[in-house]
């Protein structure tokens, strides 16, 4: 039997390089799935969240030197899955000639198209309304509402205070409310 995940352990562990290979490999496993889905909800494409992933993982490898430990791995983890996500989601606007304005369309268009997509008629429609939604209120939406995380933990992440998140969150919520009920 593994012993439970202690991350103060582990970050011991990859200070020390004689550890810090099979330390890292501990990381992979823990944050993989939590990261998946939280790469996922932003890009949507199950491709491209994939590559997404290694490269978060990739990018923390090579950087592991630089972690100072002020913050929790995870949350160092989840800030460069976003940042990963948001260049990502840039240079798609930018290759598919994209304005910020359409974006909605763009997301829109690769749920519809995802094979990988499993959600019946009313998560379909979830999710678009989801798309519709400003970047930093999809963010916030999908880290409180589908990860539950608390406002304390997306302001680390984020870098946002914690008004900032509930106010964006309520807006959104609003949106999603607003766009469901006008469908019906």
């Amino acid at each position: 039997m593994t012993p439970p995940y202690n991350e103060e352990i582990i970050i011991e562990e990859l200070q020390n390089p004689a550890t810090a290979r099979s330390a890292f490999a501990k990381v992979v496993a823990h944050y993989s799935e939590p990261l998946y889905w939280q790469i996922r909800k932003m890009v949507v494409s199950h491709d491209d969240t994939d590559d997404l992933l290694q490269n978060t993982f990739l990018k923390a490898w090579n950087n592991i030197e630089h972690f100072r430990g002020d913050a929790k791995l995870s949350t160092w983890l989840y800030r460069i899955a976003i940042n990963e996500s948001l260049s990502f989601l840039n240079k798609e606007r930018q290759r598919n000639n994209v304005s910020i304005d359409d974006e909605d369309n763009f997301l829109i268009n690769n749920i519809e198209t995802d094979p990988w997509f499993d959600g019946n008629e009313l998560q379909l429609r979830l999710q678009k309304a989801i798309a519709r939604l400003p970047e930093k209120q999809r963010l916030v939406f999908n880290m409180r509402y589908f990860d539950e995380m608390k406002y304390e933990d997306i302001s680390e992440i984020l870098g946002t205070s914690v008004g900032a998140l509930k106010a964006s969150y309520h807006h959104a919520a609003k949106k999603i409310e607003e766009y469901l009920l006008e469908r019906d």
